[in-house]
């Protein structure tokens, strides 16, 4: 491949005018596209891969420079590739030589945290074995059972009603259930958590006092289950003997907590919405031809919960999808726009069933641990809200759908529907078979699976044949010929 001029740390040699009509508004220093102001973000990422191929450069919050990895092949490239790129944003040059300055909008995102995410090599593996240890620990089928029960009770909040708005009333509740279920702290599930998680993923201004909160319960949580532990993840995490200490238990369960709440709280909106407003999605559904699982793993090919992910960052002069990388860029991992990329998949609306090469869980070392508990719940509170609510539709058009999108992800605002009012349910009810009547012993061994009934009465006798009607000869033709062939196939 011949080395392309180099982007980040100097712009002056990529002075592209913008062609007409491109999607994309804001343009910074050397005609390069400002991500976030891009009013949609997949035409953009397509008029890049055209304009530059699998690695494009663009240009974050402050004309910040970066790359965007575009090419499904590249992406896995760069995150099993550790040698060449790390998490460790400290090697950035952007931040080293301050242009990214400490009140950054994305800093939260940049900002290096004591946490395996960020580390590499023999800490790298210290920490993530205590995680993948922890999530080994949870046991499948009980957090299956808890999800139902979860979502019955979230169910029972609206299903008299007939109306919900299953953003809010749903979604963003049932994924913060469970989690707090799984890290052993059931008692801080409640609305301020919740809002809380989204408040801080905003980046509002009140962000920092969210995090406060949320960081305040789970030191709490550590330092309980640190004198007793239980059965449960904090637990796990904090007796593994890798020996992490308090701040690396609480920072690792803010880890787990956040990110799999926003990715499943998103992946469960989108799954709901497609069933709603694709017909042949929904019929592939109610028709066997689609299982739940199968829809959801669908749905992460198409939307996946995060677009991108910021950030990974070269160690060493290298090339990318053709591009000169050199030590210090910035690259962002490009999810959204891997998972149609012409090369894997021509037909962006393919359907991909039992194909799970998408990289909505990331990959390499930095592979999502946690990621089969996400999958559990958008599976079990997918189809048990449909199985509770069978009639659901939409309550508005679709063209009335509003997102919420940002570099990293895009959230659905409302998901507003109605359906025919339904009973709450016991939740605490143990699952069991409908009683059947054991049928009576047979007096003796019969083959086949027809039920016994009762003998048939017996037939008049036959009227005399008519002299008319006898065979010629004079011999007499028996009548009910046809009916005693009738009775003789029949059985009886």
């Amino acid at each position: 491949m011949t080395p392309e001029p180099h982007f980040p740390t100097g712009t002056d040699d990529l002075t592209l005018d913008p062609p007409p009509g491109c999607p994309a508004h804001g343009i910074g220093p050397g005609g390069l596209h400002r991500l976030h102001e891009a009013p949609d973000l997949r035409a953009l990422y397509r008029h890049l891969r055209e304009e530059y191929g699998p690695v494009a450069p663009v240009l974050l919050h402050d004309d910040v420079p970066i790359w965007v990895v575009l090419g499904h092949a590249e992406n896995l490239h760069m995150v099993r590739t550790p040698s060449h790129f790390t998490r460790d944003s400290r090697i950035w040059t952007p931040l080293r030589d301050g242009t990214v300055k400490p009140d950054h909008p994305l800093m939260p995102h940049i900002a290096w945290q004591p946490v395996c995410s960020y580390a590499e090599g023999e800490e790298h593996k210290r920490l993530r074995s205590a995680v993948v240890s922890a999530v080994a620990a949870v046991d499948g089928r009980a957090l299956r059972r808890h999800i139902g029960r979860a979502t019955q009770r979230l169910v029972n909040q609206f299903c008299e009603s007939g109306r919900a708005e299953l953003v809010s009333q749903f979604a963003e509740h049932l994924p913060m259930a469970v989690m707090c279920h799984v890290l052993g702290m059931p008692e801080e599930y409640n609305d301020r958590i919740v809002q809380a998680a989204r408040d801080m993923l905003k980046g509002t201004e009140t962000a920092i006092a969210s995090n406060e909160y949320i960081m305040d319960c789970l030191r709490r949580l550590t330092a309980r289950r640190r004198a007793q532990p239980e059965d449960d993840f904090t637990s796990h995490l904090i007796n593994h003997p890798a020996g992490l200490n308090d701040e690396e238990v609480s920072q690792h369960l803010r880890v787990v907590l956040i990110a799999a709440y926003e990715a499943t709280a998103n992946l469960l909106a989108n799954t709901i919405r497609r069933v709603l407003t694709d017909p042949g999605f929904r019929a592939q559904l109610n028709g066997g031809q689609m299982t739940v699982p199968q829809a959801v793993e669908q749905s992460l090919w198409d939307e996946p919960p995060f677009s991108t992910i910021l950030g990974y960052f070269a160690k060493q002069d290298t090339e990318l999808g053709g591009r000169r990388i050199r030590r210090g860029d910035g690259l962002l991992l490009g999810i959204a726009p891997a998972n149609v990329d012409p090369r894997v998949r021509p037909d962006p609306t393919a359907d991909m069933q039992g194909n799970r090469s998408h990289l909505a869980f990331s990959g390499g070392p930095h592979e999502c641990p946690g990621q089969d508990i996400g999958r559990a719940i958008a599976d079990v509170g997918v189809e048990s809200l449909l199985m509770r609510l069978p009639d659901l539709r939409l309550d508005c058009a679709e063209e009335e759908l509003r997102w919420t999108e940002s570099i990293a992800s895009q959230h659905l605002v409302e998901l507003p529907v109605r359906f025919s009012p339904q009973p709450q349910q016991d939740v605490t009810a143990r699952p069991s078979p409908t009683p059947r009547p054991i049928p009576q012993a047979r007096p003796v061994w019969e083959i086949g699976t027809r039920p016994d009934v009762p003998e048939p009465a017996p037939l008049p006798p036959e009227p005399p044949v008519a002299a008319s009607t006898a065979p010629a000869g004079g011999a007499e033709r028996p009548r009910g010929t046809w009916r005693r062939l009738l009775h003789w196939w029949r059985g009886y």
